[in-house]
């Protein structure tokens, strides 16, 4: 878009444009607007207003038309777009009369010139201008002794605290936000203490002290955690290997055979309102800071029914129908008042309703709700022995109702024994997990024909800037403009990484008895150059990212039928290559706003990953070797492995017994791959709806793929956990960010910041106490 904008400027403004030379500009007439109202129509804070107002003064009809043409090719389908700005840019391209008679709209023309200068010299979200600059101080510096020295401490720490509690229940997680939180004041005392002493380093003068401690150097350390604080992926499939209780494969325990596959993940692919609360946003954050942590205990620990509030169970604990419908823990959570800790509405991998937009909220909501009937009716009427069963768990069951005995379907190598598994029992699901892998395979389509028919214009226009990076018209927007100014990253860098990691991959599969091809490595980037374009534009919509697990396990499982550990590797390669290559494309983009040279950006991920690589192997090899029964049902400081187990429960049954002996020709489910044409045919009804029926603002604000991500949060969540967050959502994306935009700009993100940290840090408290007694 920013290059289209550019164009229309340059057009627009070579020679005079015949309104400019034959009627007076509207901004020299006497155009009273009362500002309030302005800052409404156009979802702008008053700040943003006034600096817009002033470079509007320099625009003619012809750049405002240019501009709005091609903001209307590419946002029209955005749902993340205010739709009544989108509207009014509509009326003042499609109606003529506005250049023809300019008087008579003058309220229009200056509203419209408002909104260009915003969109060409800021952004026209909201969400952006109210955290980010729309200017860059080149002199401020990043790549620092002390920014890489905070950075590779805190992955040092967080990596060993991740690695060492992800084996426990419950377990306890450092998010990266915690660094960003004491990374400040860790700043701030190097930049207060330690004496400004000098060298020089390949002919640059290196200080030991920069000055103060900057937001670049804060938002490097922020991306060395944010992709060092990840536990590898693959240790999954060395915990599943090594352990006796699993496939017990001695030389998995290898430290040099963990590390080339562990080093895999280092692929970076690519009003009024406002005068009543006017405290400063370091106070507003301090303020919730403090309540939220000390909330955080009643809910957590002090009167644990006000996280899960099911107060309609309790009327008739022994009803079985009552608590299979309204249920929070076993149950589909049909509760209008279930919970009262904000931690439970942060289900979804911590996303905050305050922070992602209220439209994904509400359709994964639609989603869930349109499979309560299907869920009930299936459960009720017994189908496939459901009735049996919970109706919503994520176990898998035998025909007896107990969980699944894997042991007793497999040889003394791991491998489908089909003469034990005929003896002992075929594998049962409940009947909302029904639902999630119908919807899981519904969503891979939908994903794909979601992303062709909203967004096809943008990903031509992004596949052809890749052949016109050079030429001027690449940078468009502000952002791209300022960052132009520094040198950009080598593609041959990313190909250097690449091969390095897709050797280590291959030496990892190859240089043991893995029985797996090498192949399976190239399927994982296949898989990623699929989806990657497709997953990444709605994560980049939505928040939500469309994981690849499923239909890993689906095609790598009916690739190497009875072979558990070669479809961990097709599930480990085509799931983790796609998700690191979002997460490194996000850490991009952060700072890509925060103007951080891109090259150091780029070692900032290489160095923390490759830290953090390291002390993740070398904790799990304390792990395995130094603590008694690890992995055991009843080990004494809980290290009892919860998604280990679930993940060698799931290697057997998509890689031993095999998704075609489920999902195939005459196996139990195989209605559930209806989930692939119906993903297939709703984007395609959403999509003709919203050309029938334009002005419908709901349909616009419909998105499929967000509406099929609702079920699959189904076993073990439900309603409970989903229909909270809607509300909370809508008090901020829509009351408060269009009736009061800067108090919203100003303390939303803010308050979303302050809470989950608190979390973190109490939950590591009590996780601590527990592990001590």
């Amino acid at each position: 878009m920013a290059a289209s904008i550019q164009e229309g400027r340059d057009e627009g403004s070579s020679g005079a444009p015949a309104y400019e030379t034959e009627k007076k500009d509207p901004f020299a007439t006497a155009v009273e607007l009362d500002p309030n109202q302005v800052e409404t129509d156009l979802n702008i804070s008053g700040d943003d207003l006034a600096v817009a107002e002033e470079y509007a003064k320099t625009l003619n009809l012809d750049d405002v038309r240019k501009i709005f043409e091609n903001v209307i090719k590419i946002h029209q389908n955005d749902q993340n777009f205010p739709v009544t700005v989108l509207e009014k840019m509509e009326e003042f391209v499609g109606n003529e009369d506005v250049l023809s008679n300019p008087d008579a709209h003058e309220k229009l023309i200056h509203e419209m010139k408002i909104e260009a200068a915003l969109i060409y010299n800021n952004s026209p979200y909201a969400e952006v201008r109210a955290v980010v600059d729309n200017a860059d101080d080149r002199s401020i510096p990043s790549s620092t002794i002390r920014s890489w020295t905070i950075g590779i401490l805190f992955v040092i720490g967080g990596a060993f605290i991740n690695q060492l509690f992800s084996i426990r229940q419950p377990t306890i997680h450092v998010e990266a936000n915690v660094a960003q939180l004491l990374a400040f004041p860790l700043g701030k005392a190097w930049e207060k203490l330690m004496p400004d002493w000098r060298f020089k380093l390949f002919g640059n003068e290196i200080s030991l002290n920069p000055g103060r401690f900057s937001k670049k150097e804060h938002m490097l350390i922020t991306i060395m955690a944010n992709v060092g604080f990840n536990v590898p992926y693959t240790n999954y499939i060395v915990w599943t290997q090594y352990l006796p209780k699993f496939f017990n494969q001695s030389y998995a325990g290898s430290f040099s055979y963990q590390i080339l596959i562990a080093l895999d993940k280092e692929t970076p692919v690519l009003g009024p309102f406002k005068r009543v609360f006017t405290t400063s946003r370091l106070r507003c954050f301090l303020l919730c800071f403090s309540f939220m942590f000390c909330y955080f205990w009643f809910p957590n620990y002090i009167f644990q029914a006000l996280s899960y509030f099911n107060w309609m169970s309790w009327i008739a604990p022994n009803n079985v129908n009552l608590n299979a419908v309204t249920g929070m823990v076993n149950g589909l959570g049909i509760n209008p008042f279930p919970t009262f800790d904000w931690n439970t509405l942060l289900f979804l991998e911590g996303n905050s309703p305050l922070v992602l937009p209220f439209f994904y909220w509400w359709n994964q909501l639609v989603g869930m709700l349109a499979t309560v009937p299907v869920i009930l009716g299936i459960w009720y009427a017994n189908i496939y022995n459901t009735g049996y069963l919970p109706i919503n768990s994520n176990r898998v069951f035998d025909n007896t109702g107990q969980e699944y005995n894997i042991s007793r379907a497999i040889d003394s190598r791991g491998m489908f024994d089909a003469t034990k598994y005929e003896a002992y029992s075929p594998a049962h699901l409940g009947a909302s997990n029904l639902m999630v892998y119908c919807s899981f395979f519904a969503i891979y389509a939908a994903t794909i024909t979601y992303a062709y028919l909203w967004h096809r214009h943008e990903i031509w226009m992004g596949l052809k800037g890749i052949f016109k990076r050079g030429e001027k018209t690449a940078y468009q927007d502000v952002h791209n403009r300022l960052m132009s100014a520094y040198p950009e990253v080598s593609e041959w860098w990313y190909l250097g990484v690449l091969l390095a990691a897709t050797a280590c991959s291959i030496g990892g599969v190859a240089g043991w008895e893995t029985y797996t091809t090498p192949g399976v490595v190239f399927y994982g980037l296949a898989l990623c150059l699929v989806f990657v374009i497709p997953v990444g534009l709605i994560y980049a919509i939505t928040g939500m990212e469309v994981t690849l697990n499923v239909l890993a396990e689906f095609i790598g499982g009916s690739w190497v039928a009875g072979n558990a550990l070669a479809m961990n590797y097709f599930k480990s390669f085509g799931y983790v290559t796609c998700s690191h290559a979002l997460r490194f494309s996000n850490d991009l983009k952060m700072a890509h706003y925060v103007k951080v040279p891109p090259r150091h950006t780029f070692w900032a991920q290489v160095v923390g990953t490759f830290v953090s690589s390291f002390v993740c192997t070398a904790v799990m090899n304390f792990q395995m070797n130094s603590i008694p029964h690890v992995c055991d049902a009843d080990q004494a400081d809980h290290f009892t492995c919860p998604g280990i187990t679930t993940f060698f429960t799931a290697a057997v049954l998509w890689g031993t017994i095999g998704p075609i002996k489920v999902f195939g020709r005459g196996g139990q489910y195989t209605w559930l791959l209806l989930g692939f044409p119906l993903g297939l045919v709703v984007p395609i009804l959403a999509y003709h709806a919203r050309r029938t029926w334009p002005r419908a603002r709901w349909l616009r604000s419909l998105h499929p793929v967000c509406i099929f991500n609702g079920p699959i949060q189904w076993a073990p969540y439900n309603v409970s956990y989903m229909w909270p967050t809607v509300p909370v959502a809508w008090l901020s994306h829509v009351y408060l960010k269009t009736r009061h935009t800067g108090f919203w700009a100003r303390y939303n993100y803010v308050v979303s910041a302050a809470f989950p940290p608190l979390g973190n840090r109490s939950l590591s408290n009590v996780g601590a106490w527990s592990y001590d007694t």
